[in-house]
């Protein structure tokens, strides 16, 4: 739902983000909306070529395009390098503000060796242990749970049911959605094969978990404290609902995570990263900067030059997966033989 009351001249978002209007610079917005559905008073944007036929039986009043889709064209138009990202922070302006009540609800258990900034927002059944800090701005909402040794940093929001366990960082303007879970237990375990049962003994997880400025983190998401040092995400690290990461792993400023990625223990990954929907990333290795991985990708060993990585069967239908399946098992012995020696070449 639009803020409501707000409308803005197409002169004026041209002004403030950097666009070249082609049109009428009083043409008025009060909201945005897809090509397909937005109406002669909203704002849309053309990102992807597979749209391009819809522009020319568009309703929006304005449409954000690249140059090259703005030649020919005979309606007011807003242009950017990138319209997404032009259309993501005009779009940013309608998003309603969400109100904030400083101080602390009657039903919130606060103890008494906390440190809880006046100005932070602190909602109903919020439990918040001794030592941590809460800084200004912050919104804790419903139900989270603050353990001990935690620290939110200014202008962050946990929305709800968020539950940082123990030594948790955060910077400013963090944004952690529902049911995600920081700081829990790492998964570490030693093997005691002596006596007369082999038996695991639980390795104990003395690390925390440090969030850099501008993180965003996904509903039930979890990330594990580090076994001794710190569980890390850089600045404006972005993660998706339901990723794992586990304990001692560093995510390098700027990657961003799709849905129900899985990255096993002591893993670094580079800057400006991008993987995809439930890619696995094994553990101890090292991902360098700029790297994309594709969606339900194995990673498997260390990745050292930038570039697109891919792994898996694609989609065909079952009989011939049946068949191939089958030439799977086939194809060592079929390697060996193309190894051996022919006659003559002896």
């Amino acid at each position: 739902m639009p803020r409501p009351g707000l409308t803005i001249a197409a002169g004026e978002l041209a002004e403030r983000f950097g666009l070249i209007l082609q049109g009428d610079a009083t043409r008025q917005v009060d909201g945005v909306g897809t090509l397909a559905g937005a109406g002669p008073t909203q704002l849309s944007f053309l990102s992807n070529p597979r749209y391009r036929s819809q522009l020319a039986d568009s309703a929006a009043g304005v449409v954000v395009v690249r140059a090259a889709d703005a030649e020919g064209v005979s309606r007011d138009l807003l242009i950017a390098g990138d319209p997404y990202v032009a259309f993501a922070r005009i779009a940013a302006l309608f998003e309603p503000a969400r109100p904030i009540e400083a101080g602390v609800h009657p039903s919130a258990v606060v103890h008494p060796d906390a440190d809880v900034h006046p100005d932070a927002s602190i909602g109903p059944h919020v439990s918040i242990g001794a030592r941590s800090r809460i800084s200004a701005g912050a919104v804790l909402g419903p139900g989270c749970v603050v353990g001990e040794d935690c620290e939110i940093g200014a202008a962050s929001t946990l929305v709800a049911r968020v539950t940082l366990v123990r030594r948790v960082r955060l910077g400013q303007r963090v944004l952690v959605h529902p049911g995600a879970v920081l700081g829990a237990d790492g998964f570490g375990l030693a093997l005691d094969r002596g006596g007369d049962e082999p038996h695991w003994i639980k390795v104990p997880q003395l690390g925390g978990v440090r969030v850099g400025d501008d993180c965003e983190i996904g509903a039930n998401t979890t990330i594990d404290r580090g076994a001794i040092e710190d569980t890390v995400l850089e600045h404006d690290v972005r993660l998706d609902n339901q990723i794992q990461i586990a304990h001692n792993v560093r995510v390098g400023a700027h990657t961003a995570m799709a849905g129900c990625v899985a990255v096993a223990g002591s893993t670094t990954i580079g800057r400006y990263c991008m993987i995809g929907g439930a890619a696995g990333i094994a553990g101890h290795l090292e991902i360098c900067d700029r790297v994309m991985v594709t969606a339900m990708t194995l990673v498997t060993h260390s990745i050292r030059e930038p570039g697109e990585y891919s792994s898996g069967t694609p989609l065909m239908d079952s009989r011939s997966w049946r068949r191939n399946a089958v030439r799977f098992k086939q194809l060592d012995a079929l390697a060996r033989r193309l190894r051996l020696p022919t006659k003559g070449n002896e």
